[in-house]
């Protein structure tokens, strides 16, 4: 990872202050001599509300447009885009023309055409870019990719990957949240599992996908399958206590429990979650309602098999039927060894000559002080290194620049596109300039 303490406090603007960047911004408040916020964009007063309460921001660095900012002078290094996947290209676009440097959550955007032109835009006005693929920096993930470098697998053939989405975290953002709706947001595949194309590419390194097919369906969540005599709201079920999908248990159930934070702050729409504010937002809001009557249309479950140059082979499971939440297994096979991965922090590695099996558990140097804890602290080793990417004028710190994240962004769009006519994709025949 990048130096521990970049050379110059940054100054960031945030374009869209939601769950993610929230998130983010928390590093200012753990390191204030590395970084400060000073204009934050949102159309919601109460997430403008909360960033002033951490960020002691004055009126006039409050927006409730974007376009606000852009209109003004550069002053600041760099912009966060965390807005809604399908208003991520106009920012971008715009603050790179300004000269700004970009960090944007992933996926980049849900066109293959705004993909393109905001990593254009970026190279054009010579910003770096950094898209928010944060597994990998995750430990586990990384340990993957510095054995197959290291040679240790020999060659590698088959990549078996596999991310468990969780029952109720689907429920939660697939049925009644967010990304629920293709119209509204965009497929689960490239909402999800964008992260997951982009690690299977990058442990393939020079090797390119060259043919991609892909199956899924939405199974479960739909009319059809709501039971006889549930309601359409989980307060007032009858059936309540034998669903397994109840609002009222993944809710009111982790309030009680503890937790204050994801998906909890979510429902109560960026507010300080207390028991009445989670109680009306289950009641009212759409988070209470019947995963049976929501208007969701996205897969529940799809597959996706890759063909790369020299004959290797890759397949990439995304299911929302599991106990565990987004723990991916992974298991490359290569000529001379396997690495296998179970969710976990443990990375195996079993020798084919010796017979020798290695444990690894791989960490990573996050500061016991920070926030920026989630996704087992990959979502500081990102955010950190594009700091000191900044700050130092070093892109090759940024693990997930445009290049690497716009091909595997398109090879998503290559999958889904896959599995809608319901054929093999030749990328090398329809994504030539890749």
């Amino acid at each position: 990872m990048a130096s521990t303490e970049p050379p110059r406090m940054l100054r960031c603007i945030v374009v869209g202050a939601g769950n993610r960047g929230y998130i983010y911004t928390n590093y200012a408040l753990d390191f204030p001599s590395r970084l400060k916020v000073v204009a934050v964009a949102d159309p919601k007063k109460t997430a403008l509300d909360r960033m002033v309460r951490l960020h002691s921001l004055p009126s006039s660095a409050l927006f409730s447009d974007w376009r606000e900012i852009a209109a003004k002078d550069k002053f600041a290094d760099f912009v966060i885009v965390t807005t809604p996947d399908q208003y991520h290209k106009e920012p971008v676009v715009s603050f790179a023309e300004k000269g700004y440097h970009i960090l944007v959550e992933k996926p980049m955007a849900v066109t293959e055409s705004d993909c393109k032109e905001m990593a254009d835009a970026c190279r054009q006005n010579n910003v770096m870019l950094c898209v928010g693929h944060v597994l990998r920096y995750y430990p586990p993930m990384k340990k993957i990719k510095d054995l197959i470098e290291e040679g240790r697998v020999g060659d590698v053939v088959n990549i078996q990957h596999r991310e468990p989405v969780g029952y109720w975290h689907f429920a939660h953002s697939y049925v009644r949240g967010n990304w629920r709706n293709e119209t509204e947001s965009t497929f689960s595949l490239l909402a999800k599992c964008c992260h997951d194309i982009d690690l299977v590419m990058w442990w393939m390194a020079e090797r390119r996908c060259e043919k991609i097919s892909s199956f899924g369906s939405l199974i479960h969540f739909r009319k059809e399958n709501k039971p006889e005599g549930a309601s359409s709201r989980c307060m007032d079920c009858k059936v309540e206590q034998s669903c397994p999908y109840s609002a009222k248990r993944l809710y009111i159930g982790q309030f009680k429990r503890g937790n204050k934070e994801w998906p909890i702050r979510v429902i109560c729409n960026a507010e300080e979650p207390t028991l009445e504010k989670v109680t009306q937002a289950f009641e009212l809001g759409p988070y209470g309602r019947c995963v049976y009557e929501c208007d969701n249309d996205v897969n529940d479950n799809q597959v996706v098999n890759m063909q790369f140059s020299g004959g290797a082979t890759a397949s990439l499971t995304m299911i929302a039927y599991t106990e565990r939440i987004c723990q991916r297994t992974v298991r490359v096979s290569g000529t001379k060894g396997e690495i296998s991965y179970s969710g976990d922090s443990k990375v195996a590695f079993y020798d084919f000559l010796s017979g020798h099996r290695e444990e690894f558990h791989p960490t990573n140097d996050m500061p016991k002080e920070t926030k920026l804890g989630g996704h087992g602290g990959a979502d500081y080793c990102l955010f950190h290194s594009f700091i000191c990417a900044v700050a130092t004028n070093d892109p090759s710190l940024i693990l997930s620049g445009p290049e690497d994240s716009l091909a595997s962004h398109l090879l998503v769009f290559a999958a889904e596109r896959a599995r809608r006519e319901n054929r093999i994709v030749d990328t090398v025949a329809e994504l030539p300039s890749w």
